[in-house]
């Protein structure tokens, strides 16, 4: 039998020797293991698996983007595999379930043998947040010092090598700029976008001064909350006025990114565009499940320490809730929203631009 089709045994194929002889609980090597330590070993070496896995699956998202021409087959590819991410996501926080039936003084048992290791020092973990594009300066301040100096030397160099390579908020956002939709021949799509905020905006006011259950105070406030809203939206039909609201909120996405990334939102059933949209879904839910475990860890936290400091010398809950407010790395991508009209509202595609967008091909 050749060497392709030798046979594999489950146990050797899975390494199992190294995997289950690799929980040693601290707390044994001095008398009586503390019974809980061993939940808590395995749990985050699964969670260390999962990010292996994660890592493995946006360096595929990145190679299929890193290309002038991204391919349909290629966006497919994407989708289903940030789909896997999110999936990896959902277990992850349901992990912190399993966690949670270890009890504060379960943990107390067995606490001071992990100092002064860290969840900081993951070094995986470290790699998906550098790979999807969260940047040291949008980092919370960990001890006053560089993210990265918590990681073995060899462990920092890698992760400056992966920071000087674009990210997925890179990769997304240059995808995007190339995208010819709202710059076609024969469709003015801004024209007909602004004509649409307008009509927005008009029926709403409308609709406040009508009210017969709201008072004139209410309603003059109403309208001046509407009317800053429109100022709003009059920063995307000028790239001017983009570039000066960018700098002020610190925005990342530029601006024809952003054009691109409205026109997929609003014109999302067409055949063409529905990769794409689900692609932009996607990222979204990469944020909203990450922010999601974070905030769930924090609470866990608190539930197991209250204001004790973690492990890592970090202030511990306070830490990990500010994190899950600050480390959201495709908040611009949610805020697209915001720029969305009534769909009945927007004006249909040209017929030829509507063939195109539907894979229309002819003899």
């Amino acid at each position: 039998m050749s060497a392709k089709y030798a046979t594999t045994h489950y146990h050797s194929y899975l390494e199992l020797e190294k995997i289950l002889n690799a929980q040693h609980p601290k707390s044994g090597e001095t008398g009586k293991a503390a019974h809980d330590e061993m939940l808590f070993i395995v749990i985050h070496q699964a969670y260390e698996l999962w990010f292996k896995q994660i890592i493995h699956e946006l360096s595929s998202v990145l190679d299929n983007m890193d290309d002038n021409y991204v391919s349909e087959k290629s966006l497919h590819k994407v989708e289903h595999r940030l789909n896997r991410v999110t999936e990896i996501q959902k277990l992850l926080i349901q992990q912190i379930h399993v966690l949670e039936t270890l009890s504060p003084l379960d943990f107390l048992e067995f606490r001071d043998y992990l100092f002064p290791a860290s969840g900081f020092q993951s070094f995986q973990f470290r790699i998906v947040e550098t790979l999807l594009g969260l940047r040291p300066e949008e980092r919370l301040a960990y001890n006053d010092k560089p993210f990265y100096l918590s990681l073995e030397p060899a462990q920092q160099e890698y992760i400056q090598q992966i920071m000087e390579k674009p990210s997925l908020f890179e990769a997304i956002q240059n995808w995007l700029e190339r995208m010819p939709f709202t710059r076609m021949p024969g469709f003015d799509f801004m024209k007909y976008y602004e004509a649409a905020v307008q009509k927005m905006f008009a029926k709403e006011k409308e609709q406040i001064l009508k009210s017969e259950y709201i008072g004139e105070t209410e309603k003059n406030l109403r309208v001046t909350i509407l009317e800053k809203s429109a100022d709003y939206f009059k920063s995307i039909t000028d790239p001017v006025a983009y570039e000066k609201y960018r700098e002020e909120s610190g925005t990342r996405l530029s601006y024809q990114a952003t054009l691109s990334a409205l026109f997929i939102h609003l014109y999302n059933e067409e055949p063409l565009l529905s990769n794409p949209y689900k692609i932009l879904m996607k990222i979204v839910d990469i944020d909203e499940l990450f922010t999601t475990w974070r905030y769930r860890h924090a609470q866990m936290v608190m539930r197991m320490l209250g204001k004790k400091m973690g492990t890592g010398g970090s202030s511990g809950h306070d830490y990990l809730k500010d994190t899950a407010a600050k480390h959201q790395v495709f908040r611009d991508f949610h805020n697209i929203s915001t720029l969305l009209v009534p769909s009945s509202y927007i004006p249909d595609l040209p017929a030829d631009i509507a063939k195109q967008m539907s894979f229309h091909f002819s003899k």
